[in-house]
């Protein structure tokens, strides 16, 4: 079975958090205090408005909403958390005095996976709760998955493309740094040749664990197709990332290959990095730090070539081998 990144490892194992959002003081004690042994943190909310904050704040890993409060209702926060994509996957169980069928359909049809009414047997309420959570978290491990890469371990191109994307739209919006780093093992295709597939996978495999024990806890490394790989390094500065890439390239070059002693492995890198507002558009990021890749393979492979794009116009920050 292929390991997750160890970045990113611990979506099963990581606490569960409730949010109860009910404008009944009693409804949130009674549930604390019944629910003190299922290893559960909790949030409370009194108000509708509360709540939805609360679940764009937090991003709970379940919500226990109350339909009937002043001003806004619970299908009014159902609604709003289905429709934001931080909270539509978040699971909500309603909690109800109204036994209507018309707010049960409602309820369901907004996205809640269960609906309890009151008053309710926290026996049965505890049992709805388990299921609820073990079913979003299995669906979290299987979206989770759906982006590994499955040789590697690391996370994949689609992975990629998403979180880079979504860094370089919070750089736009809030200046924080970014840098991306792009690597391409050199005469891998000599590795096949000689070695076979089997060794070639073993290499790339070994790359991975190299990835994942060089970068920090912040970075994401990703397989970006064939030998190729991406490390996307949100809040670092371009010097800040020449000093991981540097550490990345070190390791590959003094990797020892024990099955195939005679074996040598380098790495070239392109970096590409700003400490302020976004110079270029995410794309031309991208082409940007594929530039210096092949900047680096031009100066003789197993170097390092990285580009500050802070600075105006870009010069060249570091070129290691």
């Amino acid at each position: 079975m292929t390991s997750l990144p160890v970045h990113h490892r611990p979506l099963e194992d990581a606490r569960p958090t409730v949010l109860i959002v009910d404008d009944s003081i009693d409804v949130h004690r009674l549930l604390k205090v019944r629910l003190k042994n299922e290893d559960l943190d909790f949030l409370s909310a009194h108000t509708g408005q509360e709540g939805l904050a609360l679940a764009l704040c937090r991003t709970p890993s379940l919500m226990i909403l109350d339909l009937d409060m002043p001003g806004m209702d619970g299908l009014a926060v159902l609604r709003k958390m289905k429709e934001h994509p931080d909270t539509q996957h978040t699971p909500v169980i309603v909690l109800s005095g109204q036994h209507s069928p018309r707010d049960k359909v409602a309820a369901f049809e907004l996205g809640a996976v269960d609906y309890v009414t009151k008053p309710f047997e926290l026996t049965e309420l505890r049992v709805r709760i388990r299921s609820a959570l073990k079913m979003q978290q299995l669906i979290s491990m299987l979206a989770q998955r759906a982006q590994i890469d499955g040789l590697t371990g690391l996370w994949n191109r689609a992975f990629f493309d998403r979180r880079w994307t979504e860094e370089h739209a919070r750089l736009t919006r809030h200046g924080h740094p970014l840098t991306l780093a792009i690597m391409d093992l050199d005469h891998f295709k000599i590795v096949n040749d000689t070695y076979g597939h089997p060794a070639g996978d073993a290499v790339l495999q070994a790359i991975g664990k190299i990835l994942q024990r060089a970068s920090r806890q912040s970075d994401l490394a990703c397989r970006y197709g064939g030998e190729e790989f991406v490390l996307l390094m949100p809040d670092t500065t371009a010097a800040d990332a020449v000093v991981v890439g540097e550490r990345i390239r070190n390791a590959v070059a003094s990797s020892v290959w024990p099955q195939h002693p005679d074996l040598r492995i380098t790495i070239s890198i392109g970096v590409a990095g700003c400490s302020g507002a976004a110079p270029l558009s995410a794309e031309q990021w991208i082409e940007a730090a594929d530039r210096n890749l092949y900047a680096a393979k031009r100066a003789g492979r197993n170097h390092l070539v990285c580009t500050d794009l802070s600075v105006q116009p870009p010069r060249l920050v570091k070129a290691a081998g």
